[in-house]
């Protein structure tokens, strides 16, 4: 090979290999650490069935694992991995997980399942109590103002907000 063949090969190279980590920036709001399955856990060990559909917080178990986008989601039972796995769309939270109060105002904070509200049959989260409350008093325009905002910071770093 060329030195001038090697030198834009390199080039290449490093420019794919930086811009990557840069495509999924901070787009899910997971733990830090990594599971069983090798990466992060997505919505804190949360059956995202049970808290999409009831609204109810059960413990999700590293036995029942499906790994979407990169990330692990934990659900309670056989059932519940095998409905997430046919259709996660339908389950995960909107805005990756992030707090939707925090996410319309352009940031992305900690969403706690504690603290969520199903809308229109989307799963929303919301940081803690306080701002649980805040959003309660206007959840119709806080939810439109987040998914007006979601686009242009979904691939945005949380530290670069």
């Amino acid at each position: 090979m060329t030195k001038s063949i090697k030198t834009t090969a390199l080039a290449i190279a490093l420019t794919f290999s930086a811009a990557l980590p840069g495509l999924a920036a901070d787009e899910y709001n997971v733990t830090s650490g990594v599971t069983t399955a090798g990466v992060p856990l997505g919505l804190q060990g949360v059956d995202a069935v049970a808290l999409s559909t009831l609204n109810a917080v059960a413990e999700g178990a590293a036995a029942h694992t499906v790994v979407h986008d990169g990330v692990a989601y934990y659900l309670a039972s056989a059932d519940s991995a095998e409905e997430f796995e046919a259709s996660p769309e339908k389950y995960l939270p909107r805005f990756g997980g992030f707090c939707a109060f925090a996410v319309a105002l352009g940031k992305k904070f900690d969403g706690d399942p504690r603290y969520a509200d199903i809308v229109d049959g989307k799963l929303y989260l919301f940081v803690n109590a306080e701002i649980f409350a805040k959003y309660k008093k206007d959840s119709k325009n806080i939810i439109a103002k987040a998914e007006a905002t979601w686009p242009s910071i979904q691939h945005t770093a949380v530290k670069d907000l």
